[in-house]
């Protein structure tokens, strides 16, 4: 019943405008910014070392890790498996469209948001959307504002920022122990168990989480500068072995993702009602996971970027736009495929697996190794990349407090206390119904943000001018 109205509260968030408007931002900011997600790459990869003394509490390395600490999580396992089984092997497609395009987003939401920062005198940085809207477009303008930190809020405490991370966490956790009968089932809710390795996991999880919390954003920068190279370099290379094992497999593969996304089997029967349903589930599953993914549009990285120690907004949003190529085109690709080329095997069964169980199973399917080992490693994976989501979306969620209270910073403290609470709930919630909350909170930021975008294009179009001219002389 609540999935049900879930669902249904989902399919309004996501439908065909919200779509359509998301993939319009990037198409105009990849317009008005000259394209430089294709032709300035290379420069951007290179700013990402570059050292900065100017006014900020973070290096544009620590600020792009902490931005991928909050990108890198169960969207990239969990997620894009959860996106393949409810819109088919096209929802990889539009992830890759929307990433493409919303590297344009990324650069530009983040290149404002250190145009438009407040720095105070005691050298701390407020900055974002919220900022970016109020100051860009002007104080009538405000309530939009306030409409993305209230949904920001909720994106932290209900959706990407706790639950779904410790939920994926924790499934990995059960899908690694499931064949030790002594860590069997601790206790059941209605036609639901639980088992003692979700319960020890997320206890262990939460207090960890709180530790770091606690301490603020140079700690939390600090872990995720430490764990998020390492645990993206290991997926990575796990994920590149299972495709180089199965090399003569991937153009099937990628022929099977552009006949989903198309509905090409269906216009072959005639079936035209139901290829534009097929097309628009891929569409609306591929991009709202996308967006879960690599956040670009959400308008979550821009509020790590104003922290960042700069002097020059377009360059701090080249370091941040790399993150999308990262997160989405790299590591959600390589999840992707491994999971299409499994799904394609007769041989290989499905059954009631889901999320971070569906990864680890495609994973072993086609390296054909043992499974135990390949849980372990996603297990591995998938907990470094949740708990440094969690601590990233702590901050981002705790910026839009600030704003919404003026600065309260006693009421910040309280609400890390409450975030806590929320990240010890979050294992005991289904998988589906953790990711249809986090997609409706996601699409409820993203909106106003891809507002002020589009209002602001002009102003990107300005920066990169001048910024690239200066380059010149």
């Amino acid at each position: 019943m609540a999935d049900d109205i879930l669902t249904k509260i989902d399919n309004i968030v996501w439908g065909i405008p919200t779509i359509i408007l998301i993939l319009l931002t990037g198409i105009i900011l990849t317009i008005r910014a000259h394209g430089l997600q294709f032709t300035k790459l290379g420069l951007a990869t290179r700013l990402i070392f570059k050292k900065n003394d100017a006014e900020g509490e973070l290096s544009g390395f620590s600020a792009l890790c902490t931005a991928l600490s909050a990108t890198i999580g169960t969207g990239n396992i969990v997620g894009v498996a959860t996106a393949i089984l409810n819109g088919g092997p096209g929802s990889l497609f539009w992830m890759w469209v929307a990433a493409i395009f919303g590297t344009a987003t990324k650069f530009s939401e983040c290149m404002l948001a250190i145009k438009y920062r407040d720095i105070k005198e005691d050298g701390h940085v407020l900055g974002g959307p919220f900022l970016t809207i109020e100051k860009g477009m002007g104080k009538k303008w405000k309530f939009l504002s306030y409409l993305f930190s209230i949904f920001g809020v909720m994106a932290g405490l209900l959706g990407i920022g706790t639950m779904s991370q410790i939920n994926g966490i924790t499934s990995a956790i059960e899908m690694a122990f499931s064949s030790y009968k002594e860590l069997s089932i601790a206790f059941t809710i209605g036609e639901k168990s639980y088992s003692w390795a979700t319960v020890i996991g997320g206890i262990i999880v939460t207090l960890l989480a709180a530790l770091v919390i606690l301490g603020g954003l140079k700690r939390i920068s600090k872990v995720a500068q430490s764990v998020v190279p390492t645990m993206a370099v290991i997926y990575v290379l796990l994920g590149l072995s299972v495709l180089a094992i199965n090399i003569t497999h991937i153009p099937k593969a990628f022929a099977d993702i552009f006949k989903s996304a198309f509905g090409y089997k269906a216009v072959l029967g005639g079936a035209a009602g139901w290829t534009v349903k097929q097309v628009t589930e891929s569409m609306q599953k591929g991009i709202a996971r996308g967006i879960f993914s690599n956040e670009a549009g959400l308008g979550s990285a821009p509020i790590a970027a104003a922290s960042v120690q700069t002097d020059e907004p377009v360059e701090q949003g080249l370091v941040n736009m790399t993150g999308t190529v990262i997160d989405t085109l790299i590591v959600c690709t390589i999840t992707g495929l491994a999971i299409v080329i499994a799904l394609s095997d007769p041989k290989f069964e499905v059954g009631k697996l889901e999320g971070a169980q569906l990864t680890s199973a495609a994973f072993s399917f086609v390296l054909g190794v043992n499974g135990v080992v390949i849980k372990f490693i996603i297990m591995i994976c998938l907990a470094f990349f949740a708990f440094t989501t969690i601590l990233g979306w702590d901050y981002y969620s705790e910026k839009c407090l600030e704003y919404i209270t003026n600065g309260r910073m006693k009421l910040v403290f309280i609400y890390r206390l409450i975030y806590i609470l929320f990240i010890a709930v979050g294992p005991y919630l289904t998988v589906n119904a953790v990711f249809t909350i986090a997609d409706i909170t996601n699409g409820l930021m993203a909106i106003p943000n891809c507002i002020s975008l589009i209002v602001l294009s002009g102003v990107v179009s300005n920066e990169v001018k001048t910024y690239f001219a200066s380059l010149k002389k």
